[in-house]
């Protein structure tokens, strides 16, 4: 049953993850280097304090070009209204909160620290393999 696997055996654990002083174009050029949209931004104890995306590195250059002054640090344009999930929330309800949200990704906290990120395309993958063990067919390397 879909509702006995968590999102903490599909999330994604080794993250790219900025602090709230990281440089604004510093950020772009990991986001680029990573193939990533967004980070997570945290503080010296690994707590999730904001999340930094494209959308966020575009605003920031937008206000730096009308104020002649492009730079900043990732805490000036980072998004601080977050929504995040349990690492022992089941697969059906971050599906539900997928269709809810409009985001691509939820950070996933434990006792305020951030331990992962779940994406849609994981949900997908959880789906999948469960599918496949349904039917016995073994999971695709």
């Amino acid at each position: 049953m879909l509702k006995s696997i968590k999102v903490r055996d599909y999330m994604t654990r080794h993250l790219v993850t900025f602090r709230s002083d990281t440089d604004l174009f510093l950020a772009i050029e990991r986001l680029i280097e990573h193939r990533i949209s967004g980070a997570p931004v945290v503080d010296s104890q690994g707590h999730l304090i904001g999340m930094f995306s494209d959308n966020d590195c575009l605003r920031g250059i937008l206000s730096g070009a009308y104020y002649e002054e492009i730079g900043g640090n990732v805490s000036s344009y980072m998004s601080t209204q977050l929504e995040t999930i349990s690492p022992d929330a089941d697969i059906i309800e971050a599906c539900q909160r997928f269709l809810r949200a409009s985001v691509r990704q939820f950070p996933v906290v434990e006792s305020g620290v951030l331990i992962g990120q779940i994406s849609r395309r994981d949900v997908l993958r959880a789906v999948k393999e469960f599918a496949q063990h349904e039917k016995g067919q073994p999971p695709e390397v």
